[in-house]
């Protein structure tokens, strides 16, 4: 039982050390790195762009499904399509058309009664 302990003892660190161990030549990469090119100096105006980008990712989702919603509802009511978005204004199926984000609009195809945002 002796004799054990000591060899796993040493097995034990031979691993460890084995398992530690990194080329001198190759410098490893910081673990908190992000992209290439940027710079804890970026940092802020980095998350700023990836948050406005996300936003307006986001008011793209939500405004067309607001839009296709009340457009099979009037549909359901009316027996078919609006002939505009503005349509669902007047009847009351929305409050106000909602606002495409900045360089893109809203676009609406009354044969298929869908609503996409495209660039304008």
């Amino acid at each position: 039982m002796r004799m054990k302990t000591p060899f796993c003892l040493l097995l034990a660190v031979s691993g460890l050390l084995a398992g530690c161990g990194e080329k001198a030549g190759a410098p490893a990469p910081p673990a908190n790195s992000a992209t290439p090119g940027s710079s804890p100096l970026s940092a802020p105006a980095d998350y700023l762009g990836a948050l406005d980008k996300a936003h307006k990712t986001a008011d793209k989702v939500v405004d067309t499904a607001v839009l296709n919603q009340a457009i099979q509802l009037f549909n359901v009511e009316h027996g078919r399509n609006p002939r505009d978005l503005n349509e669902l204004v007047e009847e009351k199926f929305i409050p106000k058309l909602p606002t495409a984000p900045y360089g893109m609009k809203l676009d609406y195809d009354a044969a298929t009664g869908k609503v996409r945002v495209v660039k304008q």
